[in-house]
């Protein structure tokens, strides 16, 4: 019995572990009302999602206040942002000679939500 509990164990430590050094969100179980803050999550890529787009800013802007909420790609080019609930609309940083061939709908994040696939796609 102990020895399954310790197995059990070291299974979550390793795939927290592993989610949080691949830039991605861990998902929660616990109590969501308590929560004060929300997560956008993404990929930015070329090619048609083919090619990720490692260290590119991302961020997110409260269409209300005008507060900015940044993140910086991975080099599986995702993001995640934390950021308190509100409507948002999220642009990711373009360099010379590009454009967007897709981006993500402004949306709403409540408290404890995680909206993921928000993501775009550059053309060069």
């Amino acid at each position: 019995m102990v020895k399954a509990l310790r197995s059990c164990l070291l299974l979550v430590v390793f795939s927290g572990m592993t989610a949080c050094s691949l830039n991605k969100p861990v998902t929660g179980t616990g109590d969501r009302s308590a929560a004060t803050t929300g997560t956008l999550a993404g990929l930015v890529s070329t090619d048609d999602g083919r090619t990720a787009v490692s260290g590119r800013k991302v961020t997110a802007t409260d269409t209300a206040t005008n507060a900015h909420f940044d993140s910086t790609t991975a080099t599986d080019g995702g993001y995640t942002i934390r950021l308190p609930a509100g409507h948002y609309s999220i642009d990711v940083e373009l360099r010379a000679g590009e454009r967007l061939e897709k981006r993500p709908e402004p949306t709403d994040v409540g408290a404890g939500d995680l909206d993921s696939g928000r993501d775009f796609v550059i053309t060069r």
